[in-house]
């Protein structure tokens, strides 16, 4: 009998492809397309009706079954509530690592074994290698495309069932592709904004969930220099939005004092209240289960798409570590994730703050 594989499909080129992938190999192949969000699922922002009949369509062409589940609640309780509690901390999450963790490969994968599968599979530009019976997150060869910081959270329970045929592949391949099947969206741009809520204007969206309370933009010194509309709405590093004139270089968020409801602004990309030389990483998740790595020099990243830069990890004490740099890193960020890494292998990591 064929190894059944269960495969995320999202209506994207992406999982489209790595779903053709598995049946050439010889899998049975089913689709699982995901509803996760229904507060407000219209055509504007949430594409899932479109989505939904891309991922159809794409099943029907290459043979395969297909069915859909609703994740809604699950996505609200485990990755939304955080989200809103992270924001109304003053901190900025970033959902798609819960998401990853919490739904794509906990609700979906627990889906999956009820309907029989072997193993499931996603769209993620990423790769899974097993050593001793150890499985071990890798970067994709795609170094534009590694999703693998959005995937650190993930045990060896969940890689161990997981599948990532696009790991090997770049992009421009797979939509080459795509193409060459004749994928009615082979050329459908990639989705961005936030995990299954889709892009949208971001300020409107929080305000319908978190009261807000407009304060003063102080500079270091204490100078006010304008009126914030409320701290969730910012992040550290932001520009765009600050509404502060006047001459001189642009103004950039620097920190929040959470205490006296202050947004602290600094003129210029590279002030110095803008860089750091230390974090601290808190409700940490190191892939191999234990130990977790030593203390020694690493590579780690602060936020998606930054250059690897090398660190150097502290003992781990009482749940947390501190990374240090020996380059001062620019806006780091309460909330986002710390994510470390050995030459192409992601360690773990854990969340700023």
């Amino acid at each position: 009998m064929k190894t059944r594989i269960v495969i995320g499909m999202s209506g994207g080129v992406d999982s489209s492809v790595a779903a053709w992938l598995l049946k050439e190999q010889g899998y049975e192949v089913i689709g699982l397309f995901m509803k996760n969000w229904e507060d407000d699922d219209t055509d504007e922002y949430c594409t899932s009706r479109e989505d939904l009949i891309d991922a159809v369509s794409v099943a029907e062409l290459i043979g395969i079954e297909i069915e859909a589940v609703n994740f809604a609640q699950e996505y609200r309780d485990r990755v939304f509530r955080n989200f809103l509690e992270e924001y109304q901390a003053g901190r900025t999450p970033n959902p798609d690592v819960l998401c990853n963790a919490e739904i794509k490969f906990k609700a979906f994968l627990d889906h999956a074994l009820k309907i029989g599968a072997g193993r499931i599979a996603t769209g993620h530009y990423a790769r899974v290698r097993e050593i001793d019976g150890r499985f071990e997150l890798m970067k994709a060869v795609d170094a534009t495309k590694d999703q693998s910081y959005f995937l650190y959270r993930l045990n060896q329970a969940q890689l161990g069932r997981t599948l990532f045929p696009l790991g090997h592949m770049l992009k421009r391949d797979v939509r080459t592709l795509a193409q060459r099947l004749g994928l009615p969206n082979h050329a459908k741009r990639d989705s961005t904004g936030i995990c299954f809520i889709g892009e949208r204007p971001f300020r409107e969206f929080l305000m319908r969930y978190l009261s807000t309370e407009p304060g003063p933009m102080q500079t270091p010194d204490g100078g006010r220099v304008g009126t914030h509309q409320g701290l969730m709405y910012y992040t550290i590093g932001q520009r765009q939005g600050l509404g502060i004139g006047g001459p001189g270089e642009a103004w950039y968020v620097a920190g929040k004092d959470l205490a006296r409801n202050t947004l602290v602004v600094v003129q210029g990309h590279d002030h110095p209240a803008l860089f750091r030389d230390s974090l601290q990483a808190l409700d940490l998740n190191w892939i191999s289960g234990s130990p977790p790595p030593a203390p020694a020099v690493y590579m780690a990243k602060t936020r998606y798409r930054q250059p690897d830069t090398p660190c150097s990890l502290a003992p781990l004490q009482q749940g947390e570590c501190t990374l240090s740099f020996p380059t001062p890193q620019r806006a780091i960020t309460p909330g986002q994730s710390a994510v470390l890494y050995e030459r192409e292998v992601c360690l773990g990591g854990g969340i700023i703050s």
